[in-house]
């Protein structure tokens, strides 16, 4: 099938995959997850728009299954059932860890990475990333032993009176903790585009950024309305020779359609990781074009992974 094919029968099918992802895999209470729907959306092997739907949006994925399990009040345990209904206990290393959870709001206003503990019966376990009552999406970023790289998702229902946060206005310049980091870089739908970070702190730009998951940046695009999780890889490698620590990240991004994105740029500097956070609308002039790189070109590979990554 030609790649002109292949994204007519993507968009034609989008708008039904999405809703029918949508409404799969909730859960009631993280303590109690009785609730949770078995899937009904599911990819397979052979279902040729497979590598153009983006990660996330299903609850069960080539005959892996996302689910969380009963477990204590303060923490969050789930697993992934295989092909065979058995939980998968065997797992590769991908940006350094077996298992990425990452959880945001369904606003987009809450945000955490964290790396969870694995039990021999198949059970991740780690100290609960949901902080505030509301809708939250989970997910499940991994690599089963002799499968492919995986990002699976469900909805996490927190009891208590959720407060809606306004998404921020689209901008190239955020601050956390003391450091400016600055976004340059116009994603387009339907190809990938150079996204550049910088980071300055104190107006002096950061040239010793230490690697975090085998990168000297992490990030996390997530699409408002479905939080589509998207590929987004970095265009190096620390110790590659040819990629500095800093002041400058770029990354590869895969962005399928127009719409409103959240970026979410892990660094980590001085012994600490931070979390940078920006709005961009894609299919608009509200972002910038990426400047002329000085150093080498990005050269397409990905290193850092398939789907990618708050913290822990």
């Amino acid at each position: 099938m030609t790649t002109v094919t292949r994204l007519g029968a993507f968009a034609l099918g989008l708008a039904a995959i999405f809703g029918a992802a949508y409404a799969v895999g909730r859960v009631v209470d993280p303590a109690n997850p009785v609730a949770q729907s078995r899937p009904e959306v599911v990819r397979t092997p052979s279902d040729e728009t497979s590598d153009l739907v983006p990660g996330g949006l299903l609850v069960s994925d080539r005959g892996y299954t996302l689910g969380p399990v009963v477990a204590p009040a303060g923490e969050f345990a789930f697993r992934i059932d295989g092909p065979d209904g058995r939980p998968v206990t065997r797992y590769d290393v991908a940006h350094d860890k077996r298992m990425h959870l990452i959880v945001a709001r369904r606003d987009l206003s809450g945000f955490r990475h964290v790396h969870p503990d694995l039990a021999p019966d198949g059970t991740w376990r780690v100290d609960t990333p949901l902080a505030g009552a509301g809708q939250w999406r989970a997910f499940a970023d991994f690599t089963p032993t002799g499968g492919e790289p995986l990002t699976l998702g469900v909805d996490v229902a927190v009891p208590g009176e959720p407060t809606e946060a306004p998404l921020p206005a689209p901008a190239t310049s955020t601050t956390v903790d003391g450091y400016t980091v600055t976004l340059a870089g116009a994603p387009q739908p339907g190809r990938t585009s150079a996204l550049t970070l910088t980071v300055r702190r104190a107006g002096q730009p950061v040239t010793d950024l230490e690697p975090y998951l085998g990168a000297y940046g992490h990030l996390v695009a997530l699409r408002r309305g479905d939080l589509a999780y998207l590929h987004v890889h970095p265009d190096g490698t620390p110790g590659d020779g040819r990629t500095p620590p800093g002041p400058a990240v770029t990354f590869l991004a895969e962005v399928p359609s127009s719409g409103t994105y959240r970026l979410y740029l892990d660094f980590q500097h001085a012994g600490r990781v931070h979390t940078a956070e920006f709005t961009v609308v894609v299919g608009t002039s509200t972002t910038t074009t990426a400047p002329t790189p000085s150093g080498p070109a990005p050269t397409g590979s990905a290193d850092h992974g398939t789907p990618g990554h708050g913290h822990n």
